[in-house]
């Protein structure tokens, strides 16, 4: 490992939690939003999109291989971002637009209160990385100063 591991590491979460905040937004800005996409003649709803966070290396022995140890091995990252297979929110109102012939209208399936918490979550992982993030370079200027 280099002495940049433990700046890269809290670097490689914040963008993960960045990009997590962006997807949260999306899935707020599109709570009501009945045609997301036309499929097979119909338009559906917004689906509830997720974000897919895994370590970068899984293995202790990962990090004894000389190849990893090298290019700063460590962190999170993004692997894929999926939709939330949960339905969709039936609504009755058939003066909508969008609604069916049943007079249901199909809603997304986001919940903005389970929005905000992760929503939360993201910005209190993002601060906490922030502060990792500081005290790894604070370690790093104090290192730099015994040079001196």
């Amino acid at each position: 490992m280099t002495v940049f591991s433990s700046l890269s590491i809290p670097a490689s979460a914040l963008t993960a939690q960045r990009l997590r905040m962006d997807v949260i937004s999306s899935n707020i800005a599109n709570a009501e939003t009945t045609r997301g996409r036309y499929v097979n003649g119909e338009w559906v709803p917004y689906r509830r999109k997720m974000v897919v966070l895994e370590p970068k290396e899984n293995s202790f022995s990962s990090y004894l291989n000389t190849e990893i140890s090298r290019q700063g091995a460590g962190g999170v990252k993004v692997t894929r971002i999926v939709e939330d297979p949960t339905p969709f929110q039936l609504v009755y109102d058939p003066d909508h637009p969008d609604s069916g012939e049943d007079g249901y209208v199909r809603y997304p399936n986001v919940d903005p209160l389970r929005e905000m918490v992760d929503l939360i979550s993201a910005t209190r992982s993002y601060e906490a990385n922030v502060t990792t993030f500081n005290a790894a370079k604070g370690m790093l200027m104090k290192a730099l100063e015994i040079g001196k």
